[in-house]
């Protein structure tokens, strides 16, 4: 393995906390990744990586030229973005499914084809990740942000709604109001986070009101929320964007609009302790092109 490759590797296995997931990251073999990485300590006369039967992690020696590793790999980007060579290798993002398919695949030829030497490995979530262990370059991330020491780029805001299905209308009655909502039911979207179902949010009179109603069909998935939304299963509360299709063909129809949730900031994140790298930055920049005509700026 030449010296560069070595230095990706070491990088890979520090973040991954892994030999076996930097290998598969990487495309090779763990007894190659493990005997690249005891060449480059024996090159280096130091001990880079403290090795458990569980974890990776890097010795002190081992944390500073990773520091140096990661500066050095995103200098080398950048060279060889300068000099015309565009931006290549393996880029590992996470964005919300709806986000995902609806805004951002539809749009992804364009963008591979502006970059061919680059690979895009999209996971779909809207769990917390650890970007770091998991070797993920960024996230796209819809709603308020815990205190975490990722850079967050902020992008806008998306408008919520509140719909409800016009055979469900029919039995339940259209609410005038969220004091209209008893005796009405909704389809409970279960937090990843808190692993309950979250209440229903009205902006009244500038304040915000949390409407906890009967549920009797609980989701945790932005598909099975629509499907159930259409089948008359409850109020749904999700950003118009998601229900637009449903809308205009009316199997969703928007209730309590005076009411409207707040509206859900966008953010996009990515380790504060690495470099930048051009490919991560050449993705963000692209995300916020796309997402910027379907997100409203904040308030």
């Amino acid at each position: 393995m030449d010296r560069l490759s070595a230095l990706e590797l070491f990088v890979r296995v520090v973040e991954r906390a892994s030999f076996s997931a930097a290998a598969a990251d990487l495309g090779i073999s763990r007894p190659v990744a493990t005997a690249a990485i005891k060449d480059l300590e024996r090159r280096l006369g130091t001990r880079l990586l403290q090795r458990t039967t569980r974890h990776v992690q890097p010795t002190a020696e081992g944390e500073a030229y990773y520091r140096l590793c990661v500066s050095i790999l995103a200098d080398l980007e950048d060279a060889d973005r300068n000099a015309g060579g565009g931006v290549g290798g393996l880029l590992r993002v996470d964005v919300p499914g709806n986000l995902a398919r609806r805004l951002l695949l539809p749009a992804l030829p364009a963008f591979l084809a502006e970059h061919p030497g680059l690979t895009v490995h999209i996971g779909e979530s809207e769990r917390f990740v650890d970007l770091v262990r998991e070797g993920v370059d960024c996230v796209v991330r819809a709603g308020k942000l815990d205190d975490s020491d990722m850079v967050v780029r902020p992008l806008g805001v998306m408008q919520e709604i509140t719909c409800a299905s016009p055979d469900y209308l029919a039995r339940y009655g259209t609410p005038g109001s969220p004091h209209d909502l008893d005796g009405h039911m909704m389809v409970g979207f279960v937090s990843s986070r808190t692993g309950r179902a979250m209440p229903l949010e009205f902006q009244v009179e500038g304040k915000t009101l949390d409407v906890m109603l009967p549920s009797r069909v609980l989701v945790s998935g932005a598909d099975a929320y629509a499907v159930a939304a259409r089948l008359g299963l409850g109020l749904v509360q999700a950003p118009h964007h998601r229900f637009e299709n449903d809308l205009a063909a009316g199997a969703l129809v928007e209730v309590l609009a005076d009411f409207r949730p707040e509206p859900t900031p966008v953010s996009i994140l990515y380790p504060s302790k690495r470099h930048l790298s051009p490919r991560v930055r050449v993705f963000v920049d692209w995300v916020a092109t796309i997402l910027g005509p379907h997100l409203a700026a904040a308030r």
